[in-house]
């Protein structure tokens, strides 16, 4: 059994699942695959499903009844991840965003010490291909806002390719994560940066995606706006609960 799951939400992704899954398993070492669909229209996961044959013991498969947030998926995955026993926990998009043989990368750094690895658009320059300007404006803003409120050192609070080992999801009171939207992925750093777990961040490429559309909406950029603020007073006066 390998050691790594890399746990992909998705939710109309039928132009990127298949291929995202044999990439991720054409790579040197052995990851598994958990797909944890929001029971898409596009039947994503009955393409999954199909492949579940040829890849026995390797691709798993949750699927939810509705279309529910990432965050409560990556939680949904989480939690079966860990009952699992899996020590290494990827999360990941479907899209291409992510470079699959990062997971390596990501990998060794969790493997040299990091508690959690994070795919990183802003550690050197801005790496990002293929976004309009005020996309990039808005994330690397979204950043140095993040930074000022929480007081992270972590240059990209935003991204969501990120390797956790499992004793840092197994410390978070997952049950207690508010956050549904992209916004989930700065309070799980947030968490882990309070309980002094080492963050590490692994310098990638970022490119948009070619094929599907993209899940951003305005109430996706309030949550991240006004919850991080939210959050951080949350954190100061119920310390002893977040």
């Amino acid at each position: 059994m390998s050691s790594s799951i890399v746990i992909i939400p998705t939710y109309n992704e039928i132009e990127n699942v298949e291929a995202i899954i044999r990439a991720v398993f054409d790579l040197q070492k052995e990851f598994h695959v958990l797909i944890v669909d929001d029971n898409s229209p596009d039947k994503t996961g009955d393409c999954v499903r199909s492949l579940q044959k040829e890849f026995d013991g390797k691709l798993f498969l949750e699927t939810r009844m509705e279309k529910s947030g990432l965050g409560t998926a990556y939680i949904h995955g989480f939690k079966w991840a860990i009952a699992e026993g899996y020590d290494y926990i990827f999360e990941m998009d479907a899209d291409f965003s992510h470079t699959p043989s990062d997971l390596l990368r990501l990998l060794k750094a969790c493997e040299n010490g990091a508690d959690l690895a994070v795919g990183s658009r802003y550690k050197n320059g801005v790496n990002v291909v293929n976004w309009p300007m005020y996309r990039v404006l808005l994330s690397y803003g979204a950043s140095i806002y993040v930074k000022l409120i929480t007081g992270m050192r972590v240059h990209d609070p935003t991204a969501g390719f990120v390797c956790y080992k499992r004793h840092v999801l197994e410390a978070i009171d997952l049950d207690s994560v508010r956050f549904v939207g992209y916004a989930f992925q700065i309070e799980m750093k947030f968490r882990a940066h309070l309980k002094h777990f080492k963050i590490e961040e692994v310098s990638i490429i970022f490119r948009d995606r070619v094929l599907g559309k993209s899940k951003m909406s305005s109430s996706i950029i309030s949550e991240a706006i006004w919850g991080v603020f939210i959050m951080k007073m949350r954190s100061l006066f119920l310390k002893n609960k977040f």
